[in-house]
């Protein structure tokens, strides 16, 4: 089922979550088990995130630089599968520009849309660790809209190589991310909303938000993204903070605040057990307050470890 259609039919706030595809070297089976403890509470959709290729450079004795991959992550697609024949739920594989060509999407589109997959989340993606800014891949595309476009054409049944529409055509629902504290490449909020506005008009039919710790950054920017003409459901991205290197890390990556009152209590912590349980029990208000005001879905990030969502969403569900 699509994704605007589970939210259509909810009768209240639905759960959903985020998992990252293991290591290589650690087992589906892991991960399966790992967030088994979540269903409990019946999420419609589990999204899957994506990783584009990821290098290395080691020098040699003479002085030449050898570019060594360290993509250590198993296929998305596969565990998309395995998430909905073990759960019977919807997976939502993310897709990339980063990493990718044109091609290489198109193929992966064919691909989840033979195993039954029928909602994406469509993102451009970050730079490399290794480099300052993005660049798209040689055939590639460069903004996620450029991305919906094309997922969108295939649900038209056109594909790249091909003169006429063809017979064949997928039917995907496409997700994209929303920023309530601005993407940190655009100038202003503006402009964002602008962005936003135009992977909306190339047919994205909902919006994750990243990750927030204030609500009143998520309800304004929902009033913003309804000022600015953008009608579709968006869905909060919730995560709560569970280690002391968090604190820091967060902010510097996401490019998000941190309330004062929420900092106030992690600065007592002196442990990662008294900050994870700072953090949850900051999520737990959190999340009342988004039910309270009717929200679609609270979407957590979870990192593939269930507990501390659980104890969230025991608590709120």
């Amino acid at each position: 089922m699509k994704i605007t259609e589970h939210l259509k039919n909810a009768k209240s706030t639905l759960f959903s979550f985020e998992i990252l595809p293991p290591l290589k070297g650690q087992s589906l089976k892991e991960l399966l088990e790992g967030i088994a403890p979540l269903m409990d509470f019946k999420p419609p959709f589990v999204d899957v995130t994506y990783h584009r290729e990821e290098f290395i450079y080691k020098k040699h004795p003479h002085g030449l630089l050898e570019k060594i991959s360290t993509k250590k992550r198993p296929g998305t697609v596969g565990i998309c599968a395995a998430i909905m024949n073990r759960f019977q739920v919807d997976a939502v594989p993310h897709l990339l520009c980063g990493g990718f060509n044109k091609e290489e999407t198109e193929n992966a589109l064919i691909d989840l849309n033979f195993i039954g997959v029928e909602n994406v989340l469509a993102l451009r993606g970050d730079a490399p660790k290794t480099e300052g800014r993005f660049v798209p891949e040689n055939g590639g595309h460069h903004f996620a809209s450029e991305l919906v476009e094309q997922i969108i054409r295939m649900n038209q049944g056109k594909y790249l190589h091909e003169e006429t529409e063809t017979s064949f055509h997928t039917d995907f629902c496409v997700g994209v991310a929303g920023y309530p504290e601005k993407h940190f490449e655009a100038p202003s909020m503006k402009f964002d909303l602008k962005y936003l506005k135009e992977k909306v008009e190339k047919g994205a039919e909902y919006i994750v938000t990243q990750m927030f710790f204030d609500n009143e950054k998520y309800f304004k920017f929902v009033e913003d993204v309804r000022a600015a003409g953008i009608t579709v459901p968006i869905i909060p991205g919730i995560k709560p903070i569970t280690t002391i290197g968090q604190i820091t890390m967060l902010p510097r990556t996401f490019f998000l605040d941190l309330p004062d009152a929420l900092m106030d209590e992690l600065e007592k912590c002196k442990t990662n057990g008294e900050v994870k349980e700072v953090g949850i029990e900051w999520a737990i208000q959190q999340c009342k307050e988004l039910v309270a005001a009717d929200v679609p879905s609270l979407h957590f990030y979870t990192m593939s470890k269930a507990d501390a969502t659980y104890k969230i969403a025991k608590e709120v569900f």
